[in-house]
């Protein structure tokens, strides 16, 4: 039942950022803790990799602040258990990935020209971001695109180029198109400044309400998980993917990013092959537990935002309500991050 009165606030464990959950292997087949000591791995070719932090977060925050709704926090109880919806999905373009986009354009030199290669909830969020900044924005998207998907993005301002029946291929000309133009190409995910936006989600939530201490996330290539990591105050970050798109989950397990098949209700949002290095560069050593979700789990929880909230989120929104209806979910106060809501889906009734 929806609990409109506010609760009391309680002041936050200073200690929290050293507090760790128990480091062995759940006795649950499908989550795991991410080891203590990982961060103390080799991983080779990640060494490279620019990992941003907590700092980058609250840089971003600033560059953000008025071009970015800061979406409300719910305080509810799911099945007896009192938790906080984060409604992310009311965010302008109806996804989180603004955020990142926008921290992205504004990091660094000025562009003259932006270049990015998505369908789906990072275009829009780059076309928005772009327009947002006054720079010109080109989207590449496979000739497959929905009429509606492509159609938004090209409302929000952006020159739509339709290349290649893959995502692949698309992206292929978009660089192409880059390497010819000295244009900026914004990843979706594996880009320091990108996670960096992403994790002002988690900053509003902890500044809201400090009592929090699990913020719980979707999981796609890893960068909204990664963002969270840095953003939440060292309180624990849930990482929730379903059981056919677990490229996290199996990179924990490998000790490494590792290719993986993607097949699932949620594979629209989250269906990366692959978990990003940057994200993982932060995942591997984070306050971090990884959870697995079956689809029925995900639909039926949908279903509940709408039954419970009158809430019309995608699949992937519904996926950190699924983990806590399952039992999978640690802490006193978690916050559930619905992280989208561009979707077709009419609720029944």
């Amino acid at each position: 039942m929806l609990d409109r009165q506010p609760r009391p606030t309680r002041r936050r464990d200073r200690t929290l950022a050293s507090r760790t959950f128990p480091t062995r292997e759940s006795h649950l087949p499908d989550a795991r803790v991410a080891p203590s000591g990982i961060a103390s791995r080799t991983f080779g070719r990640l060494d490279h990799v620019r990992v941003p932090t907590a700092i980058d977060v609250d840089t971003a925050a600033i560059r953000c602040h008025g071009h970015v709704r800061h979406t409300p926090l719910l305080r509810t109880e799911v099945n007896g258990r009192p938790c906080l919806l984060k409604l992310e999905h009311l965010q302008r373009t109806g996804s989180f990935k603004l955020r990142g986009a926008l921290n992205a354009l504004a990091s660094g030199e000025r562009p003259t020209q932006v270049i990015t290669a998505s369908g789906g909830n990072h275009g829009l969020g780059v076309a928005t971001a772009a327009k947002s900044l006054g720079l010109p924005a080109t989207v590449y998207v496979p000739e497959t695109v929905p009429e509606a998907k492509a159609r938004r993005i090209e409302e929000a301002g952006a020159t739509l180029v339709r290349h290649g029946v893959s995502y692949a291929e698309c992206a292929s000309a978009a660089h192409d198109a880059v390497a010819r133009t000295g244009a900026r190409y914004v990843e979706a995910y594996n880009d320091p400044d990108v996670v960096a936006g992403q994790g002002t989600v988690a900053r509003e939530v902890v500044r809201e309400a400090p009592e929090v201490d699990a913020v719980v996330v979707a999981v796609g290539g890893g960068g909204l998980a990664a963002g969270t990591a840095l953003g939440s105050d060292g309180g624990t970050t849930v990482a929730v993917e379903p059981h056919g798109c677990s490229c996290l989950h199996q990179a924990l397990a490998a000790g490494e990013p590792v290719d993986t098949d993607v097949d699932s209700i949620a594979a629209s949002a989250l269906g990366a092959t692959r978990i990003g290095d940057v994200p993982f560069s932060v995942l591997r050593s984070a306050n971090l537990t990884s959870v697995l979700v079956t689809d029925d789990d995900i639909l039926a929880a949908r279903d509940l935002l709408w039954e419970e909230f009158r809430l019309a989120v995608e699949p992937a929104a519904a996926a950190p309500l699924a983990a806590l209806v399952a039992g999978r979910v640690p802490g006193e106060l978690p916050c559930l991050v619905l992280c989208g809501a561009n979707t077709t889906w009419t609720p029944s009734a």
